[in-house]
């Protein structure tokens, strides 16, 4: 097999493309294929969206590809360094060139759904060069072609310098800071972009989404036919060199010594503390939370973007999120830090080894957690707050505070071990180390999971502050504690009564069981409708319904995104109440239709 992997560069291009397609293929079941089905369906809808744009405002069409990039770009980073199909590790021993290898791993990259949507997307490229004759439809055409390899490219190289320059704590909380302020960016950028707004603005806007990678075609079908074929070459110049620079770096990374961690400090090792219990388990968490790059990733992207995101409103004058973003990082801290057990691998079998250590590990766990975030969350929720002189804001803080802090402390354990991923063991990870090897849809579905949770615990603080300002601290003390102790000791009781299973199930996956229904026994459509619901029905649900309704009730006038306050107000609580139905609806309908799909005919049951 790698004798013939080695006769040309064409042989090794179509084996990498074979693998590549019988990875997707023989991954097209259950909940892969859901994923897979739905993710295509939104992507066409964008590519065809985007065709529409150049047809009916093509001045928009630059911005509108700069976004198709930024998805390349960002992606990678969002699902922690990129989900790689075929690392370049497996080829290691292969008897080729890197430049040869990595022009093969490009070809085997193309191999697939995302690639091909994108290419639907830039055929609006030619579509805007229809106005400029059939010179514009032929630049239009080539420049298509040219620009999905330079993204793809791009998306490839990102990956790889992820993959091989990521190896320290502050190049780790690096990377995490750029992905808090992109997720902050693409919530709330159109804030600064509104206050910058005007012609000036405009004119260097449109010089800028030109000059981006993505916007090379449009410049060239735009420009006299010497300068857009100019621009073509370069851009098959640029392809060149990101390619060598590709080939460059999996080489390096594949020579490099792949880790998921920092390793100890010469020298002799810092004992742990001679205590016991839960004091112990704390330490040996809180060395871990400083030493796992994967962890320090995912806790400066919550704090960056609690940090960001009230930063971006500020452009309109808005200080309303300023106080509240301590209890934004708590929330985005416990959602990347819902599968704790998983992340850790089947060490768990330490802890099922020592008699009754499973209590004193959830509630070292706890402590760990809260030393992490909770003092951070403190000082950025004191000093928002004073920063702001938002003086009403001090009962809602002071409240939500601490029932955020306990509430995340519980529900984190509790997910930890009822809804644990499996995950690749830390001195088992690849040569990303940004990527723990688990099942990335279902981590996220977690995390969404923990972002509902977390917010409800602090609900009896929230009523009460309504019933009386103060009244909402003492609510919220004792809501954070009784959700941390209690949650808690759900989570030992059950890691006590099934610590194997979930030991076994890190160490083999789900074990197939024959007759239990699930959500991929579904029809495809209705897998495609139920995971669509449960990805969108949070944005008409709380912030389009739930949130306007607070702040009218309050009498807040700042209208923000919200857009039933940019509506009269006869149409307002109208439209509050629509969208909260919408997201009770769509929520509604992926949970009963597979209820009913699901349940056995009468005439089964007979």
């Amino acid at each position: 097999m790698a004798h013939g992997l080695t006769l040309s560069p064409a042989a090794l291009a179509q084996h990498m493309i074979r693998m590549r397609l019988a990875l997707m293929r023989n991954s097209l079941r259950g909940d892969n294929a859901t994923n897979l089905y739905t993710g295509v369906s939104a992507g066409l809808i964008l590519a065809f969206a985007t065709i529409a744009v150049a047809v009916l405002w093509p001045a928009y069409l630059p911005l509108t590809l700069a976004a198709w990039l930024a998805g390349w770009i960002f992606g990678p980073i969002f699902i922690g360094g990129g989900n790689e199909a075929l690392r370049p590790e497996y080829f290691s021993m292969l008897p080729a060139t890197p430049g040869r290898i990595a022009a093969a791993l490009l070809a085997g990259a193309f191999a697939g759904p995302a690639p091909a949507v994108n290419l639907i997307a830039l055929m609006s490229l030619p579509v805007y060069g229809w106005r400029f004759g059939p010179a514009g439809v032929l630049i239009g055409l080539a420049a298509a072609v040219t620009t999905l390899i330079t993204v793809v490219m791009i998306s490839r190289v990102i990956v790889a310098l992820i993959g091989l320059f990521v190896r320290s704590r502050a190049t780790a909380a690096a990377v995490g800071i750029v992905t808090g302020t992109a997720i902050a960016l693409c919530s709330n950028g159109w804030a600064p972009a509104v206050a910058l707004g005007g012609a000036d603005t405009a004119a260097w806007s449109q010089i800028l989404v030109r000059v981006l990678p993505s916007g090379w075609g449009v410049a060239a079908i735009e420009a006299p036919w010497p300068l857009a074929l100019a621009i073509l070459v370069a851009g098959v110049g640029v392809i060149a060199l990101l390619l060598a620079a590709w080939a460059s770096l999996l080489s390096r990374r594949v020579v490099s010594a792949a880790r998921g961690g920092v390793p100890p400090r010469r020298g002799t090792p810092r004992p742990f503390p001679s205590t016991s219990g839960a004091r112990i388990a704390a330490a040996k968490e809180l060395r871990a939370w400083w030493r796992d790059l994967v962890r320090i990733q995912l806790l400066a992207t919550a704090f960056s973007y609690a940090i960001v995101t009230p930063l971006l409103l500020l452009a309109l004058d808005v200080w309303v999120m300023v106080p509240f973003a301590g209890l934004i990082a708590i929330v985005m801290a416990a959602a990347s830090s819902a599968n704790l057990y998983g992340a850790d691998g089947t060490a768990l079998w330490l802890t099922l080894m020592t008699p009754g250590a499973e209590r004193a590990d959830v509630r070292g766990r706890q402590r760990a957690w809260l030393l992490i975030v909770g003092p951070a969350a403190v000082i950025l929720s004191l000093a928002g707050t004073l920063i702001s002189g938002l003086t009403w804001a001090w009962p809602w803080v002071l409240g939500l505070l601490p029932a955020l802090l306990g509430g995340g402390a519980g529900v984190i354990v509790l997910l930890a071990v009822t809804s644990l991923v499996p995950g690749t063991d830390p001195h088992k990870r690849g040569g990303n180390p940004l990527s723990t090897g688990a099942d990335e849809t279902a981590e996220t579905s977690l995390a969404w999971l923990v972002l509902l949770a977390v917010p409800a615990t602090a609900l009896p603080a929230a009523g009460a502050i309504l019933l009386h300002p103060w009244a909402g601290v003492a609510t919220g003390v004792l809501t954070g504690a009784l959700c941390a102790w209690g949650l808690g000791r759900i989570a030992y009781r059950r890691l006590e009564n099934h610590g194997i299973d979930l030991l076994n199930l890190m160490k083999h996956g789900p074990a197939p069981q024959a007759g239990k229904p699930t959500t991929a026994d579904l029809p495809v459509q209705h897998r495609i409708g139920v995971t669509i619901c449960y990805t969108i029905a949070w944005l008409p649900l709380f912030p389009q319904g739930v949130v306007p309704m607070v702040m009218k009730i309050f009498g807040i006038g700042d209208s923000s995104w919200f857009l039933a306050l940019h509506l009269p107000p006869i149409w307002q609580w109208p439209t509050v109440i629509f969208m909260i139905a919408i997201g009770l609806l769509m929520y509604g309908y992926a949970i009963l239709i597979p209820m009913r799909l699901n349940s056995p005919s009468p005439a089964t049951t007979r």
